[in-house]
């Protein structure tokens, strides 16, 4: 080898020596570092493996990993983790869990409010949140940019629940790629936002009695995608694929698959644009695709109602409106319905721009 080859070699080495000395070359800290016995309750270890590691990514491999009271993450920026998941590391409760809180709970130590400094960033991505009917699933506590994404929720009371952020309200949460199962019991919910200004992007939701619960504003959800699924015939009548308190909120592609009111709007105005319902069986006795508990102020791009052969349900509704309620300010435009004909009701057309 020549001169020219041996110090390009030379360099190789020293600029690697520096990287690890700098600490650029630092990798994720394996959970499994801290756990002896797998098969036990491990919170205590895994919480450890936190607090001991501020500013670093926490690494589940493969495995399950059994908790007896949930998962708590720093909002301080100067001692907060990522949790990264590998793609079947899972996470559930053990036999018995009583605990109200969900099992992964973001932001809930060290409560903070900033977005200035260098660590506020976090996020938990990949795995399976197993709540085995017994427990919710996440929680967003605290935090001013909190990333959840590419993560399976199964078998929950509550999928992800967003809180309010000490920003007057703001939590500035961003959920993407999240796939969430319900246990189909009574208040079950997919996601519930109760912070301002938050990005939920290409979520699908299943067997809960609400897909989406709002109440706050400045939110905006897209390719948002509930289906009731359930053989549970007792809540089907009360179930609703959206329900917005609050108003101010955009609707992009969301999509509510068979249940009984796609989107409830109990306060405000919010912006809906290429969404459609979907009913393709005659289960329940009414379809509603807006109920509208004021008067119906919001806009309505490009909506579809689907109705096929199969529905031979009593009244399929578009919007229904709080009996005496006066005519509000919204409107429908481009609105399709694939048949006409099985509509019992026409009060939306007192809002149809043609």
């Amino acid at each position: 080898m020549n001169r020219r080859g041996i110090i390009i070699i030379l360099c190789f080495f020293f600029t690697f020596l520096l990287d690890e000395v700098s600490g650029r070359n630092i990798s994720p800290v394996n959970v499994m570092d801290y756990i002896t016995d797998q098969n036990g309750d491990v919170i205590k270890e895994i919480q450890r493996a936190i607090d001991e590691n501020p500013n670093r990514v926490i690494y589940f491999p493969d495995g399950v990993y059994n908790i007896s009271s949930p998962i708590l993450t720093p909002a301080n920026p100067y001692k907060s983790v990522c949790l990264e998941l590998s793609n079947y590391a899972v996470i559930r409760p053990v036999d018995g869990w009583k605990n109200e809180s969900a099992l992964i709970c973001l932001g809930r130590k060290d409560p903070y409010n900033t977005i200035l400094i260098p660590g506020s960033n976090y996020y938990l991505s990949g795995g399976i949140i197993d709540c085995r009917n017994l427990a919710k699933g996440i929680s967003v506590d605290c935090g001013r940019e909190t990333l959840i994404k590419d993560v399976a929720i199964k078998s929950a009371q509550v999928g992800i629940h967003v809180k309010k952020g000490l920003n007057g309200g703001s939590s500035d949460c961003d959920i993407l790629d999240v796939n969430i199962t319900g246990n189909m019991e009574e208040n079950s919910v997919g996601i519930v936002l109760e912070g301002h200004d938050n990005t939920v992007t290409n979520v699908r939701i299943y067997r809960m009695q609400t897909g989406v619960h709002i109440s706050s504003g400045s939110n905006i959800l897209r390719n948002v995608h509930p289906l009731y699924g359930s053989a549970d015939e007792s809540l089907y009548a009360t179930g609703t694929a959206f329900v917005d308190k609050y108003g101010n909120n955009w609707y992009d592609f969301c999509y509510s698959d068979q249940y009984a009111t796609g989107f409830r709007i109990e306060s405000g105005v919010s912006i809906y644009n290429d969404c459609f319902s979907y009913w393709y069986s005659n289960r329940g006795d009414k379809h509603v695709c807006f109920q509208s508990v004021g008067p119906f102020d919001s806009i309505v791009t490009n909506f579809k109602m689907g109705l096929t052969q199969n529905n031979a349900v009593r009244q399929n509704i578009v919007l229904e409106e709080k009996e005496g309620s006066a005519k509000g300010a919204g409107c429908f435009r481009n609105l399709v319905i694939t048949d006409p004909r099985r509509l019992t009701s026409k009060n939306y057309e007192k809002y149809t721009i043609r």
